[in-house]
């Protein structure tokens, strides 16, 4: 007759090989990935368990970066930008390397220093299909583009949307010593504003409304 094997345990938390760091269901986690060239995966723990001989698995949920997703990295998603994913796995806990914070889009941009284990998330990403929740974004500026954090931008006095200095073109270095800023539309008073939104699956589309942050 055949014996059962014991059954899998949850556990509340894990200490991280090596360290003394505890990680729990809900945190977010640097996981190794098999490539040594490539950066460490972001996930989020969703379950800890242990078999009958200790041994210790994750079940996660995958942050993408951009360039991993279907249609790559575009010119406003940002450096420390993550999707998270509807993409959920089993892996073993000795992959996890440490702990690392994902923040929401407006926590991460009142961040006075950004570090190295900071990111952030706007989007969900659908992995099969390319499809991201929400569906579409405000734009900003002439050039009619998502907002990306890493890039300085300026805001109109009178209109209160925000440009890019370049597309205003000034330098960088000429946006930080402006005391105020009028856009070319409010400063020639002439044609009314364009309202857009950006699609953010791949093939963009337009509609005709815009939303201010």
């Amino acid at each position: 007759m055949a014996k059962t094997k014991p059954g899998k345990k949850d556990l509340d938390s894990y200490t991280i090989k090596g360290t003394n760091k505890v990680v729990r269901v809900g945190d977010t986690v640097l996981m190794r990935p098999s490539d040594s060239d490539k950066p460490p995966y972001v996930a989020k723990i969703e379950k800890i368990e242990a078999d009958h001989r200790n041994n210790v698995k994750v079940r996660v949920r995958w942050y993408y970066r951009p360039e991993e997703s279907i249609g790559g990295r575009r010119q406003f998603h940002g450096a420390k930008e993550l999707f998270l994913s509807d993409h959920y796995d089993v892996q073993s806990a000795h992959t996890i390397e440490g702990t690392c914070t994902v923040h929401t889009f407006k926590n991460y941009t009142k961040l006075e220093n950004v570090g190295s284990d900071d990111y952030f998330c706007r989007f969900e990403y659908k992995a099969a299909t390319g499809g991201f929740t929400p569906d579409r974004v405000a734009v900003y500026c002439k050039c009619e583009m998502p907002y990306n954090p890493d890039d300085l931008m300026v805001q109109c006095e009178e209109c209160k949307d925000w440009f890019h200095p370049s597309c205003m073109n000034m330098t960088i270095e000429q946006a930080k010593k402006l005391d105020n800023f009028l856009c070319s539309d409010c400063s020639s008073e002439n044609d009314p504003k364009r309202a857009n939104s950006y699609h953010a699956s791949p093939e963009p589309k337009v509609e005709s409304k815009r939303r201010k942050r």
